[in-house]
């Protein structure tokens, strides 16, 4: 598969320059190299099976951050129920429980930018990890609802941490031709970890009520070891090596996770050019915040796209779909807990076996046409919620119609804006922006998941649980409407690329056509 790579001559002129598998020959030497090239072409497999490797295990160990969100996700649906009866909390009381974690997790992801450019991508993971581990301890053992409200606020800083440095990381050590697949896996890690929660609310459930809840968020401290080990295996970002000047350290890395040496000077030099390194005047007048605060049209079309995709992503209600299934399950008919907690394990499977689609399909059909399949999906799948609950009501098929527009809306999420929303926010903006404007981004699907988790039991008492899901949908078909207006292609193309898709509109649009067609065409050969 060919990768076309983009370089600025010195009249300031674009050229394109293809292949990964291309032996970037000159001329004068392609005789002699014409005698060794099968043993040439023997070493570059055997090379580019060991990047492969090397790549993918990084993209794995970076996602382990992901199950601990997911998992509180999951286990908190069924711990509720018995928190509730433990500790004697009201409704509100139990909204805020559910809600504060999306609200507190802001405040970890705009942390997390600043943080990440001072310390490194990796010891941030690192930082993550500890934060909620912590914060999982002071819940399991907390005694009364301040206790496991403090618990939630630090569970809330580590995930807010997590959450948005973990993409980023992926996407910046990634090569562009596999990097659309490699950075849903935090994507896949959240639904694990969601699906995980499940089960653990159905295999602790017969325990004694003030034991099972604290058991179901015990377990979830687990992952955090994983992740300490973790950390000795993978290397540090080489962007934010050649952004800290360590650009020995940033070619080490890159010789490891791209197959081809030639290439690995070529995208150096693009990263160097894109940190601003040697001709970063222009740059050094602006703080970061400051230049996202008054941005120029290109960044402005930039965070629009980020920051829209991040909100719309949640106000569709994914949050309150998973956090309240039981409730939902409910409404449509079921009583008992143990066929309640049954029924969230099937949604937990739907939405975690539909994640491994959108890994094999986002880097060969693109990100575009998988939102276009899940917003769409997402929205006829709502508004059949809201019909099942409001005009079928109770009864054996309401609960089957409920269940499978449930596991439906669930899988349609998954298959595209779950991890091409996470995708996306990692690789459209310039490198000296990313990990501050990605972690805007975080921060807007954080308070959008916090106000729909916070707001859903009261807004289902005013307008009914099917009348929710009416707005829901609603909110999803004006999703449709952004992903095509304001969401480029990104698929195949080199994170550098990537901010030249966004200098002004008629380019961007021009561009994007240019270029999709010529990676085609290398593809082809």
């Amino acid at each position: 598969m060919g990768l076309v790579g983009v370089q600025e001559n010195g009249n300031g002129e674009v050229g394109l320059s293809i292949g990964t598998k291309n032996k970037y020959r000159r001329m004068d030497s392609e005789v002699t190299e014409d005698f060794d090239d099968g043993s040439h072409h023997h070493h570059q497999e055997k090379r580019s099976s060991s990047t492969r490797k090397y790549v993918l295990a990084c993209a794995i160990f970076a996602s382990l951050n992901s199950v601990l969100l997911g998992y509180d996700v999951g286990v908190m649906s069924g711990a509720i129920i018995f928190i509730q009866e433990d500790l004697k909390i009201t409704e509100v009381q139990e909204e805020v429980l559910i809600g504060c974690l999306s609200i507190l997790s802001l405040f970890g992801s705009l942390a997390g930018g600043r943080t990440s450019d001072i310390i490194g991508r990796k010891w941030t993971m690192a930082l993550a990890a500890i934060i909620f581990q912590t914060g999982a301890a002071t819940m399991t053992l907390a005694p009364s609802f301040e206790v496991l409200i403090i618990g939630r606020f630090l569970a809330g800083i580590g995930i807010g941490f997590g959450v948005m440095i973990a993409p980023i990381y992926i996407a910046e050590i990634s090569p562009s031709v596999t990097r659309g697949s490699l950075t849903s896996f935090p994507e896949i890690f959240i639904n694990l970890g969601i699906l995980l929660g499940y089960v653990s609310n159905f295999a602790f459930s017969g325990l004694p009520e003030h034991i099972s809840w604290r058991v179901m968020l015990g377990v979830g401290i687990l992952p955090s070891f994983f992740i300490g080990a973790a950390l000795f295996i993978i290397p540090e970002s080489p962007r934010w090596l050649v952004m800290k000047n360590r650009v020995e350290e940033a070619r080490t890395v890159m010789l490891k996770t791209i197959d081809n040496e030639a290439e690995v000077e070529e995208r150096l030099a693009e990263i160097l050019l894109a940190a601003g390194t040697g001709s970063s005047e222009k740059y050094e007048e602006k703080a970061v915040w400051r230049e996202m605060l008054s941005p120029s049209p290109t960044l402005r079309r930039m965070l629009i796209t980020g920051f829209g995709i991040q909100c719309f992503q949640q106000i569709t209600g994914i949050d309150a779909t998973v956090y309240y299934s039981p409730e939902i399950f409910q409404g449509a008919g079921i009583q008992d807990k143990s066929k309640l907690l049954a029924a969230t394990v099937a949604v937990g499977v739907s939405k975690t076996a539909f994640i491994l689609v959108a890994i094999f399909l986002i880097d060969k059909l693109g990100r575009k046409p998988l939102l276009y399949v899940s917003t769409i999906g997402m929205t006829i799948c709502l508004f059949s919620i809201g019909v099942t609950l409001t005009f079928i009501g109770q009864g054996q098929v309401g609960i089957a119609m409920a269940i499978l527009f449930v596991c439906s809306n669930v899988a349609f999420f998954s298959v595209g804006i779950g991890p091409v929303c996470w995708v996306l926010t990692s690789e459209i903006f310039p490198l000296r922006l990313r990990a501050q404007a990605a972690a805007l981004g975080a921060v807007g699907n954080r308070v959008c998941s916090g106000l729909v988790a916070m707001s859903f039991l009261s807004v289902t008492r005013a307008i009914s649980v099917g009348g929710t899901f009416f707005v829901f949908s609603v909110i999803s078909a004006i999703s449709v409407l952004f992903v095509y207006a304001l969401v480029p292609e990104t698929k195949g193309k080199s994170l550098e690329q990537i901010e030249l898709l966004f200098k002004d509109e008629h380019e961007w649009q021009g561009s994007e056509v240019e270029l999709g067609d010529v990676v085609h065409l290398v593809q082809k050969q």
